[in-house]
């Protein structure tokens, strides 16, 4: 693995040389509370166009805030997802670029010269939290959430470990926290002690500026609830749904089969949904509300795994793609935006942003400069409605499985190149998104220019490295 130290260096001396702040100034700064879903997609909730899953609490936050209509995760898989949020780089430069696994528990780690938003808002004053999954390092690594900023952690350390709500442990920091779930008894869902651990940071942070990084683990696969849940009773009942056969005895080998997919997977975007709101008024009830920017997002589109149909849920909102595709599908995801007296209420943008931006926004409600040349830009004007917005020239994504891809978003033409790894001057495909959302037709041959100058992006933004090669 490559250190880099300037980078590091770089942020020590502008930390170092920033102004000492009093303690009516630190308490001024807004909480920043970030909800990452996983694997949901960008048309999973009623405010997004969803017609058979109910979201009361996500459609009222946007009622009550700000929807963007063009937003984009780091890239189409969890882990380089994840790094691109949390280092303000898109994956041709983020450190961790793919799922690798690593003994004996957890993902290629991020290194210690990585700087996250978490280094930058603890360093400004800010208690840092992480409930739910992690996926970039084992405890004791570089990539350890208390080494990457995080004050606490509690969850999943490895998101392979993560497909299961019913699992023996869980991680509290360095701590690994034993539960008395087994293949037979299934009595501690995972997804509900996170949410309560993550309400109690909330509490127990409430005098204090605090960040809050709530990556739940809901809907991902496996399609599980506690028995008797009463969000599954009801979409059985909704759906009618004819049961799948599965096995009397489940061997822990990959996903849990489920027997009622459709009404499982409704009531665990249900579920999230009930947590959104489970948030929101622990903040309303701390009097915090109107000091607390509130962000909901997903790591990338929806899966088909675990027995999962997104189509049956159009899922994807009618974009083109799901999880593992650089197509609108697999990228754009639901972006909300909360801050109750400062954001507009039931207002929508179409402002081009990604996870990159997270960055250098969050430096910019802490009242810190950004500590690294980050691949963002600030989005704080289009959440303020005020001030000059500056504008992306392009978006650029890779995906380093299934022979890899490459993508780039330049106005209204978005470009996809698959099979990168074998041939990285591989045709690209070209669709206009203003005339084709859906990206049906390629139209690369009647504008050989814009393709051109795809390749040019593509080529000048992809930084080889040797932890995760994407050229073969």
């Amino acid at each position: 693995m490559r250190h880099f130290l300037l980078p590091w260096i770089i942020f020590c001396i502008l930390i170092g040389s920033a102004p000492i702040r009093s303690a009516a100034q630190v308490q001024s700064r807004p909480n920043i509370v970030l909800i990452l879903a996983d694997d949901l997609g960008y048309g999973d909730a009623g405010v997004y166009g969803q017609q058979k899953i109910k979201t009361p609490n996500i459609d009222a936050l946007a009622k009550e805030g700000l929807r963007f209509t063009r937003f984009y995760c780091g890239t189409a898989v969890c882990a380089p997802s994840r790094s691109s949020l949390l280092t303000g780089q898109h994956t041709g430069h983020t450190p961790i670029r793919g799922n690798i696994g690593v003994k004996p528990e957890g993902q290629w780690p991020l290194p210690d010269s990585a700087i996250t938003i978490a280094k930058l808002l603890k360093s400004a004053g800010y208690s840092t939290g992480c409930f739910g999954k992690w996926g970039l390092g084992y405890i004791g690594t570089t990539g350890d959430p208390n080494k990457q900023g995080f004050d606490q952690f509690y969850g999943y350390n490895c998101q392979t470990l993560a497909h299961d709500y019913f699992p023996d442990h869980l991680w509290n920091n360095a701590q690994r926290v034993t539960l008395t779930n087994t293949l037979d008894e299934q009595t501690v869902y995972s997804a509900q002690l996170i949410h309560e651990q993550a309400l109690q940071f909330i509490r127990q942070h409430r005098q204090e500026p605090f960040f809050l990084l709530l990556a739940y683990t809901l809907p991902h696969a496996a399609l599980q609830l506690p028995k008797d849940d009463s969000l599954y009773n009801y979409y059985k009942k909704v759906f009618d749904e004819k049961p799948v056969t599965v096995p009397d005895h489940w061997n822990g080998k990959g996903y849990q089969p489920q027997a009622y997919p459709h009404a499982a997977y409704a009531a665990m975007v249900g579920k999230l949904d009930v947590y959104v709101g489970q948030v929101k008024r622990q903040l309303k009830a701390l009097g915090l509300d109107k000091n607390t920017i509130v962000l909901f997002a997903s790591d990338n589109g929806p899966h088909k795994e675990g027995g999962n149909e997104p189509d049956f849920f159009n899922s994807n909102g009618g974009l083109r793609g799901i999880k593992r595709d650089l197509y609108e599908g697999g990228v754009r995801t639901p972006f909300i935006a909360w801050w109750p007296g400062t954001i507009k209420a039931g207002t929508q943008s179409s402002q081009v942003g990604a996870f990159w931006d997270l960055m250098p926004t969050f430096a910019a409600l802490a009242g810190v400069a950004a500590p690294v040349k980050s691949d963002g830009i600030s989005i704080l004007p289009t959440l303020l409605g005020k001030g000059t917005q500056q504008q992306h020239d392009h978006l650029y994504w890779e995906f380093h499985e299934q022979g890899g891809k490459q993508a780039v978003l330049l106005k209204h033409w978005k470009g996809v190149r698959l099979n990168v790894s074998a041939n990285k001057n591989a045709l690209i495909e070209l669709c206009d998104l203003e005339k084709d959302p859906a990206e049906t037709k390629n139209i690369a041959a009647q504008h050989p220019e814009i393709v051109k100058e795809m390749d040019r992006i593509m080529k000048q933004d992809h930084a080889e490295t040797p932890d995760f090669p994407l050229i073969k």
